[in-house]
């Protein structure tokens, strides 16, 4: 492939988004006019200080009422069609880069861009209909609707940017803006639980990114010693191929700061407390964002420290450190999810649980079991973005996220109940969805690595079927028994997104078709035998 058309496509992931943030600023930069106050009602004012009044609630007005909101699907767009064509050129050259080696494109890269888009997609579909929604009950403005598109494009833009670099500083970099740009976004509703649970989301993840921070300097600090020259100290392909050059004592130190400060992104113990709440805070599709990818971006760059550990300190020292955090993170989950009640908090201890799943494979790191992680994270992607989507419209639709007060859905309202009935289903890993077969590749993977990792991975197992149980449950209690009030009108606008994403994680389940020798190759990249 060509220099120039292979930078146009390391650079558009992360370009496209942020073009299309900026036309939403400048289209956004309106007044917003007045909103109209009620006689007999005195609204307290802060002389000096902006007023935001939100528009008075009425019938639900349609997603075609504000075309403008489509535009967000440009950006997934352009993050599919160039993770497919850099899936194409990898697969026939090998690993491809630009900018002096700054982005660079393994089969990782390729198959992280086709999970993000395809999630990105989901969300970005289902914004329309999910902010209308918003803006009818009175809880969203004009204003506050286009500054919710500049933000979500902004963080699209810092996850791609994330996945294609080659530079460990820039990765930090980009994880980091992720950080900024959603704690924006979990506040989005302005009421005291969303910003409580923003601040919280702020402290501790900026706790764990400087962590990472630290683990990187020290990275850095060991390439130097080594006689690594200063532009390519945190060029990660050359700190995989001079690993055995490094100080054990210090990358010891870096990799384990690394991955406690990406696995607090990630959602892994110690410092996962924020995770439950920034999910239930924020709008649906933004916690379909931050569960289905924003994680699983967090964990690709444990993915890419694992290789550099391995070659300087031997497998067993990642393995027992990610085998640990693990089982410690999904014991946490399933307990979690027995005491839950509340159901989009149980969504997010279930990302909890996912991702333990995927540290376990990690932790195995044969070809078997990479591969199984990378076809979990897109399996859960999926399934948990159509999980997070269906649960807005059935918070709109109850007013309520408590368990026990929501019965009869099926009834009342036929798909989005469905919908959000089938992506539990698919992540309790049912067949066909994938995680049924990325799970079972995890399991059997486990029990082939030795009497050590078998035995861990039976104690998972365990621990899965616990959270299985609880979901189960808990589902059942949402969607079964009568309905408290009528059917609902015509869900179809709202409702196309979510069948995608359920019908390409079934898809993935069947078979994988043109996508398996990139699912391979990826596990090579990242050291699988």
């Amino acid at each position: 492939m060509n220099a120039m058309p292979t930078a146009v496509l390391l650079t558009a992931p992360a370009a496209v988004p942020l073009l299309v943030a900026a036309a939403y600023a400048l289209t956004g930069t309106r007044t917003p006019r007045p909103a109209p106050v009620r006689e007999g009602v005195r609204h307290p004012v802060n002389v000096g200080a902006p007023v935001l009044v939100a528009e008075e609630p009425g019938p639900q007005q349609p997603a075609e009422r504000y075309p403008a909101a489509w535009a967000g699907l440009v950006s997934p767009a352009a993050i599919l069609l160039c993770g497919s064509l850099l899936a194409v050129g990898v697969l026939d050259e090998g690993p491809l880069s630009a900018y002096s080696g700054l982005l660079r494109a393994d089969a990782l890269t390729a198959w992280m861009l086709l999970v993000v888009g395809t999630v990105a997609l989901i969300a970005c579909g289902s914004a329309p209909a999910h902010l209308a929604g918003e803006r009818a009950a009175g809880r969203a403005s004009d204003r506050t609707t286009w500054r919710y598109h500049v933000l979500v494009q902004a963080f699209l833009a810092a996850m791609c940017l994330a996945v294609v670099t080659a530079n460990l500083g820039v990765l930090w970099v980009a994880i980091e803006a992720t950080t900024i740009v959603t704690a924006f976004l979990v506040g989005h509703r302005r009421t005291r639980a969303s910003v409580e649970a923003a601040w919280k989301y702020v402290v501790i993840c900026s706790a764990g990114i400087a962590l990472a921070f630290l683990g990187t300097v020290l990275i850095y600090y060991a390439a130097r010693q080594a006689g690594i020259a200063e532009a390519w100290a945190l060029d990660w392909p050359t700190l995989v191929a001079r690993a055995d050059r490094l100080d054990p004592a210090v990358s010891r130190l870096g990799i384990t700061l690394v991955v406690l400060g990406f696995g607090t992104k990630a959602g892994l113990i110690p410092l996962h407390a924020w995770l439950p709440d920034a999910h239930s805070q924020a709008p649906a599709p933004v916690s379909a964002l931050m569960s289905g990818v924003l994680l699983s971006v967090a964990f690709a760059a444990i993915l890419r420290y694992r290789l550099i550990a391995d070659a300087a300190l031997g497998a067993d020292f990642t393995r027992v450190l990610l085998a640990g955090i693990a089982l410690l993170t999904l014991a946490l989950a399933a307990g979690l999810l027995l005491a839950q009640r509340d159901y989009k908090r149980m969504l997010a201890y279930s990302s909890m649980e996912h991702m333990s799943l995927i540290a376990l494979a990690a932790a195995i790191g044969s070809q078997l079991a990479l591969s199984a992680a990378l076809l979990h994270i897109a399996g859960h992607g999926l399934a948990k973005s159509v999980a997070f989507c269906a649960s807005g419209r059935i918070l709109q639709l109850t007013g309520t996220v408590k368990i026990g007060r929501v019965r009869g859905l099926l009834a009342r309202a036929p798909a989005s109940a469905g919908l959000f009935g089938l992506a539990v289903v698919a992540l309790m890993a049912f067949p066909p969805f994938s995680l049924f077969a990325s799970e079972l590749g995890i399991a059997r993977a486990g029990f082939l690595a030795g009497s050590g990792l078998a035995w861990v991975t039976a104690v998972a197992l365990l621990l899965v079927l616990v959270a299985f149980a609880a979901l189960a449950a808990r589902t059942a209690h949402m969607l079964l028994g009568p309905a408290p009030a009528p059917p609902t009108g015509p869900e179809a606008t709202a409702m196309w997104p979510l069948a995608l994403g359920l019908i390409a994680c079934a898809a993935l389940g069947v078979g994988l078709g043109p996508l398996t020798d990139l699912l391979h190759t990826a596990a090579q990249a990242i050291g699988g035998d």
